[in-house]
């Protein structure tokens, strides 16, 4: 089976697009690292979401630096950024934008005229995305997967390329809204961001405490961003691992065949095939920014929990028994024995 076309390494044009993805890639992480400490995974999947032109939901307590490092990538990117911060009161059209009746002063005529909202840019920060209802969160739906929304019958192309980073506080249950299944399904990693280590806590403090103002400059822009993730396409993977990771999402299925007995006792629903394209897609990303130009089983094992974590449901087995959903995908990455051949 030929999933992609080869990566054809002797022409001398696409190697210095690889060459050059490389570079941005490591710019990109200099820039960062002059603002950001520590984070290691969590930048790894936000730049490969970025070359594959998916979205991430990050998943972070209180003050561990979620707004600042999508802030902090944007800056880098040279591309157009907008924040929306989510609150119960927030409204469709506070995303979108709305038509008004504007005015001709001269003639007396009056026109409805479309207020583009912050919807419109290549990187939207959602800011605590689960603190607005449902009717709120789902003007970002179409957006997600169509990159286009729809205002008052009117058809409107977001501009490109278009990545959504929404932030979620996982410890505030207090007014928030928990996302719909559907939702959570478009975005291609669920990253957790956990608490520094002692040492990166000292070099936080130490960075954020003094008059020093890190600068931090753009290293790329649209038009190349839109290339690399054509780029990042081309890279092939080999039949049998495309096989492993179609029989891994199978697993997540109670009622599939292959489940192995903790999945049909803790997990009432499981992944899509969406999730098989999305684990194959983000490992061809990280094999080209590891200098490699095929996909390997690590890449796959390496990304399959934050693409699989907030696409399985869980039930009250496990959460009786204290079980969640990264324990169940860590334990079925040991149950299912690598490809051969792959």
């Amino acid at each position: 089976m030929a999933t992609v076309a080869n990566l054809n390494l002797d022409s001398e044009a696409l190697l210095t697009r690889i060459k050059r993805f490389q570079a941005v890639r490591d710019s990109i992480l200099a820039q960062v690292r002059q603002v950001i400490v520590g984070q290691e995974e969590v930048l790894d999947q936000i730049l490969i979401g970025l070359f594959v032109g998916g979205h991430c939901l990050i998943t972070g307590l209180p003050g561990t630096a979620k707004t600042l490092m999508v802030r902090t990538i944007a800056e880098t990117l040279g591309l157009v950024f907008k924040r929306i911060q989510f609150t119960p009161d927030l409204m469709p059209s506070d995303i979108t934008g709305t038509d008004i009746i504007e005015e001709d002063p001269t003639t007396g005529h009056r026109r409805w005229t479309f207020v583009r909202g912050p919807i419109f840019a290549n990187i939207l920060l959602a800011d605590e995305i689960n603190r607005t209802p449902p009717k709120t969160q789902a003007a970002l739906l179409e957006a997600m997967q169509e990159l286009s929304c729809t205002v008052r019958g009117n058809h409107y192309t977001l501009p490109s390329p278009f990545f959504v980073l929404a932030t979620q506080n996982p410890i505030e249950l207090e007014g928030t809204y928990p996302l719909p299944e559907a939702q959570l399904d478009r975005f291609l990693f669920n990253t957790v961001l956990d608490y520094l280590s002692a040492e990166d806590e000292v070099k936080v403090v130490d960075l954020t405490t003094t008059t020093h103002v890190p600068h931090v400059e753009p290293v790329t822009g649209a038009e190349e961003i839109l290339d690399f993730q054509q780029l990042v396409r081309m890279v092939p993977v080999a039949e049998p691992l495309a096989r492993y990771v179609v029989m891994l999402v199978r697993a997540t299925r109670h009622n599939s065949g292959i489940a192995p007995d903790f999945v049909k006792k803790y997990v009432r629903y499981g992944a899509s095939v969406r999730a098989a394209q999305f684990i194959v897609l983000a490992a061809k990303a990280r094999a080209l920014a590891r200098r490699r130009y095929h996909v390997a089983y690590e890449d796959l094992t390496a990304l399959a929990l934050p693409v699989l974590r907030h696409r399985i449901l869980l039930n009250f087995h496990a959460e009786s028994d204290r079980v969640d959903a990264d324990e169940i995908l860590r334990r079925l990455l040991e149950h299912m024995p690598p490809p051969s051949g792959g």
